[in-house]
């Protein structure tokens, strides 16, 4: 066993056996000190302090390392409440067994120490064949618990990754199944990608301009709305291919078959039946409404005004710029300019003021 002393504290040491095998013994009494490090010598490294103070330094420099602490409570400088106080401020060995070796008979004092979660209070005299059990059975006990948190732990972050990895696959289906979709009705998967592109940068540029319904939008919102935006046309899978796919104008018929390609897609994500679901609930508004108007004059319910979602006026501003952009079996495509010149005409129906507004600061910025 080595022992030196510096100007404030003594150490006693040897060859640590693994992490979490020291005692740290603080007591003003030299004697003392002695004492208890006779009693764990051979099983555990052990440091000594004289003080509060001393024993703080050596708390911070060995806090993963200490099996436990024997703490005498009145000592010159630092006492022992506190060090303890230090250590609960700092959130210091948490998770290391505390033991107040005292001669105090001050009944108030001693319950004191519990508010700081110490484990035992052992006084003075002691036996010291007791007080090795007492305190070796209390860090076996603190290992057990540390480890079963550790445990958890780590189921927790396997769970995590399961379910990020499980969410990324969702995401996965339900891009192809849009992609599907849209590959029916002669589309490419770019018209997709793009709807989700546009309506995350028109979003962030109405919560940047304070536009009501989407100022207090998180990033994690926004990229959920994205996601869901993708499946605005979910629906028309239920749309005969002779309608979808006909190069010239539709019938009255033919065009109100179309329109229930909106209530058809709420109904196909209601059908999913997965409950709470951000993005399947964002879907399905979006889908059912992406065709409304302000001015009540879209469908399949005619809303007006804020009684659409922000998001489903976003996804139906964006599917309107990039139906525009591409061509199409019974048009072809138009310019940037020329899109954006019939949204604000009006010719895509009537879109909200502030969105218009948005949408022209991130058109320049929109892919086609």
């Amino acid at each position: 066993m080595i022992s030196f002393c510096t100007q404030n504290h003594m150490f006693t040491g040897g060859v640590l056996m693994h992490a979490a095998d020291i005692i740290l013994i603080v007591d003003d009494a030299e004697i003392n000190r002695t004492i208890l490090s006779e009693i764990f010598k051979g099983e555990y490294s052990l440091l000594e302090a004289a003080d509060g103070e001393a024993a703080y330094k050596l708390t911070l420099n060995h806090q993963h390392d200490i099996a436990a602490v024997l703490l005498d409570l009145h000592m010159p400088g630092w006492s022992g409440l506190q060090y303890l106080s230090r250590l609960r401020t700092e959130t210091l060995l948490s998770d290391v067994p505390i033991f107040i070796i005292t001669s105090d008979p001050n009944e108030s004092t001693l319950l004191s120490t519990f508010d700081y979660g110490i484990a035992d209070v052992i006084e003075k005299p002691f036996n010291a064949a007791f007080l090795k059990k007492r305190v070796q059975a209390q860090i076996e006990l603190y290992r057990i618990t540390q480890g079963l948190k550790d445990e958890n732990q780590r189921k927790a972050a396997e769970l995590a990754l399961k379910t990020a990895e499980f969410a990324q696959l969702n995401l996965k289906v339900i891009s192809a199944l849009a992609a599907a979709i849209e590959f029916r009705s002669g589309e490419t998967g770019k018209h997709v990608r793009n709807i989700g592109l546009t309506t995350k940068l028109i979003l962030k540029r109405l919560r940047t301009l304070g536009v009501s319904g989407s100022s207090t939008l998180s990033d994690e919102e926004i990229n959920a709305i994205s996601y869901a935006a993708i499946l605005h046309d979910v629906g028309k899978i239920s749309i005969a291919d002779s309608i979808l796919n006909k190069p010239g104008k539709l019938t009255v018929a033919e065009f109100d078959e179309m329109k229930t390609h909106t209530t058809k897609g709420a109904a196909f994500i209601d059908s999913i039946d997965i409950k709470n679901n951000a993005i399947l609930n964002y879907a399905r508004d979006i889908s059912l409404h992406h065709h409304e108007r302000v001015d009540g004059r879209g469908y399949p319910e005619g809303l007006k005004g804020n009684a659409i979602t922000i998001w489903s006026q976003v996804v139906g501003l964006a599917d309107a710029f990039d139906a525009l952009t591409h061509a199409r079996c019974y048009k072809p495509a138009y310019s940037r300019e020329k899109a954006i010149a019939m949204i604000l005409d009006g010719q895509c129906g009537a879109f909200a003021a502030p969105l218009l507004d948005a949408f022209l600061d991130v058109a320049p910025h929109l892919q086609l």
